[in-house]
């Protein structure tokens, strides 16, 4: 799950949308990957928002998959996270309907 979430992750960064403006605040995205932001650049784009508003950038830190130590900061705005919030668990869903057995299952066989 964690490699799954650390692969999302650097997928999300690569496709990053176009900027949309934002009526409410006046603001709009980041031009470019969180994630390739330095941090002073993260705090100047975070000034004067609310920590839940959609374009809000939060960064995590997660294990890099083969090391005790290594960690990987990855940073997204909170519709981002919410969206790989969302994917992840729809992933999940799949991968538990592809892997349950169907033989019981009376939604596979029409008889409910």
């Amino acid at each position: 799950m964690l490699h799954m979430l650390t692969m999302l992750a650097f997928v999300a960064a690569s496709v990053t949308p176009a900027p949309a403006a934002d009526p409410a605040a006046g603001r709009s995205a980041p031009d470019r990957p969180p994630s390739m932001m330095t941090s002073s650049e993260i705090k100047a784009h975070n000034q004067g928002l609310a920590a839940t508003h959609p374009y809000y950038v939060k960064c995590r830190k997660v294990e890099e998959i083969g090391s005790l130590v290594k960690k990987a900061r990855v940073c997204h705005t909170n519709e981002q996270w919410k969206q790989l919030w969302v994917q992840g668990n729809q992933d999940s869903r799949d991968t538990m309907d592809a892997y349950s057995s169907k033989a019981g299952d009376c939604r596979a066989t029409g008889t409910c």
